[in-house]
C-alpha cells in the first residue's frame, strides 16, 4: 500500500522548501546518494507565466533541485515542451530567475532510446536522459485536460516522448481515449519515476491543459512514490471517481495498481471543481460515425478575433485537420480525432471545445430520462 502526502502549501520559498523536503525524505522516497544522477521532470507544456497555472511552479522546481543538490547529486532538469522555444519558456515561466545560483543542467529532451513496452504498442522512442538517470523526480501540475479529463502525475511522463513523436502517437491511438490512457501508462512504467509531486497550489480547472483553462487556487501539494496512487487521491480530492480516469482504469487492468492507498494528510473533497465536458467518441457505421462526429460530439472551435495565425495548432495537429487562410483557421470535423492538441498548444487561448446543438440536446435529454 502506497502512502500519499497531502499538504497545505503556498509558493513562498520559506515554506515550500520544507514541504518538498518532507516528501522527498519520507520513508518511501528514493535514496539520493552523493554523485548520483537525478533527473527532474517538470510540466513544461509551453511558455506561460506562473499565474496561468500551465506549468509546474518555479518555487517547487527550485525546492526539489535544492533538496537533490543537498544530497550531493548531479541534477538535470528536462522536458519536451509542445510549443515555444525552451529559452522563452524558462524566461516567461520564471525559471531563469528562480534557478539562479544553482548548479544544475537544464534543457529539452533530445536523445531517445527504443523501449519495448509490450502489446499493443511494441517499441516506443523514450527520452534517453529519463531512462539513464539514477533517480527520476516527477514534478507534475494538477490540471484539467480536454481529452483525458485530468493531467496529473502519470500523464506528466508522456512528456518523455520527444518532440513531434507525441502527436504521432496521438494519431495512432486516434479517438480511443482508453487506448491513449494505456499508452500513457506504458510510458510511465518505462520511465518509472522514483517519486512524484503534483503542484495543486494553483491548479487549473475548465478547458485545460493550456491557456484556455482557468487557474484555481487549491493551496495543496501532493506527493508519493507511486503516481498511480497520487492520481487516485487527487481524483478523490477534486470530486471525481478515480475509475473514470483512463490512466487509472488501465493501471488496474494491467495489474499495476490495485487501488489501495494510505493518505497522510487531510482529504477534503471538493464539490465544485470544474471539469471539461468530454463528448462520447462514438464508433459505428461510417454514415452514423460521420453524423455523430459532425453534429453530436464536442469539436474544437476558434475565436478568430483572438487567433493570431501563429501556426502552432496546424503544425502540431496529428490528423492534419486544420486549414487556414488570412481570415482565420477552420477544422475538418470528419478527420479531426478530438485529441485537442490544438487547444493544448494554442498560446493565445483562442481555441476551445464546443458541443454542437444536437449534442447538447441529446445530453439534456439523457439528463432528464
Amino acid at each position: 500500500m502506497s502512502t500519499v502526502f497531502i499538504r497545505q502549501a503556498t509558493y513562498e520559498m520559506a515554506t515550500i522548501r520544507g514541504t518538498v523536503a518532507e516528501m522527498l525524505s519520507s520513508a518511501e522516497a528514493p535514496a539520493i546518494r552523493p554523485g548520483s544522477r537525478v533527473l527532474i521532470k517538470p510540466n513544461f507544456l509551453q511558455p506561460a507565466p506562473p499565474q496561468k497555472a500551465v506549468t509546474t511552479h518555479p518555487s517547487i522546481l527550485r525546492a526539489a533541485v535544492e533538496f537533490a543538490l543537498d544530497q550531493g547529486a548531479r541534477v538535470q532538469i528536462a522536458d519536451s515542451p509542445a510549443t515555444g522555444s525552451f529559452t522563452k519558456l524558462l524566461k516567461k515561466g520564471g525559471y531563469t530567475e528562480s534557478l539562479k545560483g544553482l548548479e544544475v543542467t537544464i534543457g529539452p529532451f533530445e536523445r531517445t532510446t527504443l523501449v519495448d513496452v509490450g502489446e499493443p504498442f511494441g517499441t516506443i522512442d523514450v527520452a534517453s536522459d529519463a531512462l539513464e538517470a539514477d533517480v527520476v523526480i516527477n514534478l507534475a501540475k494538477l490540471k484539467t485536460h480536454a481529452q483525458m479529463m485530468l493531467t496529473l502525475g502519470v500523464k506528466n511522463l508522456f512528456g518523455c516522448i520527444v518532440g513531434l513523436e507525441k502527436p504521432k502517437w496521438h494519431m495512432r491511438t486516434g479517438v480511443d481515449r482508453h487506448m491513449f490512457g494505456r499508452l500513457i501508462v506504458s510510458v510511465y512504467e518505462a520511465v518509472k519515476p522514483a517519486y512524484t509531486i503534483v503542484d495543486g497550489i494553483l491548479a487549473m480547472e475548465g478547458q485545460g491543459p493550456g491557456k484556455s483553462g482557468t487557474p484555481r487556487e487549491l493551496g495543496l501539494l501532493f506527493g508519493g512514490r507511486d503516481a498511480h496512487a497520487v492520481d487516485h487521491v487527487i481524483c478523490l480530492q477534486v470530486g471525481m471517481d478515480p475509475e473514470t480516469l483512463e490512466t487509472q482504469c488501465n493501471a488496474r487492468e494491467m495489474g499495476i495498481y490495485d487501488g489501495s492507498v494510505h493518505v497522510n494528510g487531510d482529504l477534503a473533497i471538493l464539490d465544485d471543481f470544474q471539469f471539461p465536458e468530454l463528448g462520447t467518441l462514438t464508433m459505428g457505421p461510417d454514415f452514423l460515425g460521420r453524423f455523430v462526429r459532425r453534429f453530436v460530439i464536442q469539436q474544437p472551435t476558434v475565436n478568430n478575433q483572438i487567433c493570431k495565425l501563429c501556426g502552432e495548432c496546424w503544425k502540431y495537429c496529428p490528423a492534419e485537420a486544420i486549414s487556414y487562410t488570412d481570415r482565420g483557421i477552420s477544422f475538418n470535423t470528419d478527420t479531426c480525432i478530438r485529441c485537442y492538441c490544438c487547444l493544448e498548444v494554442c498560446p493565445h487561448a483562442a481555441i476551445r471545445a464546443r458541443q454542437p446543438l444536437a449534442g447538447s440536446i441529446i445530453e439534456w435529454l439523457r439528463s432528464k430520462f
